[in-house]
């Protein structure tokens, strides 16, 4: 008989079989591995004179643990390092955050930071704005959505932007009624900073992912897919690195798939790197991921690119034939750069919010298919027209969605979607029974990293900071608790062609997370146990990787 080297009892939810939480009172471990699931007297007969047991409260359950699907680890980690805008309600508070840093940094160094929109400061930043708390500095502050760079004079000067400087494809330069750029540069503008703003240094970088990661851990995050960093650099750059280096000398606290963007693909190739190959050493915890590709921009910033026009602002009316938001990547380019990586072994991840941009991702990645290592996705589809939902499923392609983003966006989701907004919009539930892979993340920094509140949101879609009698935001598209919890644990394994995790099962990785067991047993309510459960233990490859202090 082979001894189990840990023993887990208690109410443990497996997620074994298609559905429901699959209920067992105990697991037992060895080698990293789960070697049985079943009764207390199944699995005491595996107890050994060296086996170590572990016993839950009443109140305690355990399942496997969450993967984040779309968290950009290295990116996030950075910004916590930088000036915060999340909070700021008016310009003139984003306004002091920016002079305060200011007075903090030497001369000549850039100001970097993200978090604001244009929404709640009421109304777009300018670079002039900018100049006046922090004069002379080169500024760059990507919006909550990082769809759109807030710069300074000094930053455009830098970048070579000026009156005569046109709109690249996919982008826009905001200006003023003489043609002059404001200092607001949305979608692929932002890229004319390219090589201007500074790289992070890769000890920066390092330390970074590592911090972020360590939180993630602490809230039952054992593996995350980075859709790559926002690092304005060419090449693999220093994070990518950062990343091997971590993952050869053991010190990333969770798997990671690492993404590269369009201007690494060439890099990436010559590199050699296919999609699910490890970085560097292979017992190391990296694996390079996917292509992130951009079919469209968001809903924030009008620019998703729709099928049917928005519907009109009185006071904020749209520049002239971008009622249906934007392509960011023409469908032609997508296709293209999809097939070319295909060929090289790497996968590709499609951002697409409005139903039209996600259209465009499908047709591109469709064909891809039968050549990827992982599984084509696109990412975040917050509008998808009814024709193409069952397409998901025939193209064998992924949706990867970030339920959080519905607490954010459902009011501007009405408002600017009309009736389609609850009827098409985040519709995971129409996806989930036309049987698309569906795999949860948190989009964070966009958003908070925490993963509770949006498994919560997947059941509820409602949020209590709505008020507690606001309606579901289309109730039909809501999911049942098990899909939830199987969005988050088994969908990114799935994508990743890691059978072997996202289950308590005989052969599955030991990654299990105790939480309250009022998460799992109470009916999921805004606010509930399940949106604020908080894990007092955490197995990964059954070790304890984190336990919360008494």
């Amino acid at each position: 008989m082979a001894f189990g080297e840990l023993i887990v009892r208690g109410r443990i939810a497996t997620l074994a079989g298609e559905r429901g939480l699959g209920w067992v009172e105990a697991v037992a471990i060895t080698g990293g591995r789960i070697v049985a699931a079943g009764s207390r007297d199944e699995i005491d007969a595996l107890v050994g004179p060296r086996t170590r047991q572990l016993e839950l409260s009443p109140d305690e359950a355990a399942l496997p643990g969450l993967t984040d699907a779309h968290l950009h680890l290295a990116e996030g980690g950075l910004s916590a390092e930088r000036i915060d805008l999340t909070a700021s309600r008016s310009i003139d508070e984003a306004l002091e955050e920016v002079r305060r840093a200011h007075t903090t940094l030497p001369p000549g160094a850039w100001l970097e930071g993200h978090g604001w929109d244009a929404d709640r400061l009421g109304g777009w930043p300018t670079a002039a704005s900018l100049d006046s708390v922090a004069p002379g500095r080169r500024t760059a502050i990507w919006a909550h959505d990082h769809h759109a760079l807030w710069v300074s004079p000094a930053a455009l000067e830098a970048g070579g932007i000026n009156e005569l400087t046109s709109d690249p494809e996919g982008g826009l330069i905001r200006r003023d009624a003489a043609g002059r750029p404001t200092g607001v540069l949305h979608e692929t503008a932002s890229r004319l900073m390219t090589g201007v703003v500074p790289p992070p240094a890769m000890d920066a970088a390092e330390r970074a992912v590592v911090a972020l990661a360590r939180g993630l851990v602490a809230l039952g995050v054992v593996a995350v897919h980075d859709p790559g960093a926002l690092s304005m650099q060419t090449g693999l750059g220093p994070i990518f690195a950062g990343y091997r280096r971590l993952s050869d000398r053991g010190e990333l606290p969770v798997r990671v798939h690492v993404s590269v963007r369009e201007e690494q693909l060439d890099a990436a190739i010559e590199a050699g790197l296919r999609s699910g190959d490890p970085l560097g050493d292979p017992r190391g915890r990296a694996r390079m991921g996917w292509l992130k590709l951009f079919a469209d921009g968001t809903l924030a910033s009008r620019t998703a690119a729709l099928l049917q026009p928005i519907e009109p602002e009185p006071g904020a009316p749209l520049p002239p034939g971008t009622e249906r938001g934007m392509f960011t990547t023409s469908p032609e380019r997508l296709a293209e750069l999809a097939g070319e990586a295909a060929d090289a072994g790497i996968a590709c991840q499609i951002h697409a919010i409005g139903d039209r941009a996600v259209r465009a991702a499908l047709d591109a990645l469709g064909p891809t298919r039968a050549r990827a290592s992982l599984v084509p996705r696109v990412e975040h589809v917050q509008l998808v027209d009814p024709a193409d939902v069952p397409r998901f499923r025939a193209g064998g392609v992924a949706a990867s969605v970030q339920p959080i983003h519905l607490r954010t966006d459902a009011a501007a989701a009405r408002r600017l979607w009309g009736s389609r907004a609850e009827a098409f919009g985040y519709a995971w539930g129409a996806l989930a029974r036309a049987g698309a892979q569906l795999a949860f993340g948190t989009d964070a920094p966009v958003e908070p990293i925490d993963p509770w509140p949006g498994l919560a949101m997947a059941v509820t879609r409602r949020d209590a900071s709505w008020g507690t009698d606001a309606p579901m935001f289309g109730s039909s598209q809501a999911l049942s608790l098990d899909q939830s919890l199987r969005a988050a644990c088994i969908g990114p394994a799935v994508l990743a062609a890691e059978r072997d995790r996202g289950r308590l099962v005989a052969g599955q990785r030991a990654d299990l997370v105790v939480i309250p067991r009022a998460a799992l047993d109470e009916p999921v309510e805004p606010g509930g146990a399940l949106a604020t459960a908080r894990p007092r233990l955490v197995v990964m490859d059954g070790e304890v990787a984190f336990e919360a202090r008494a």
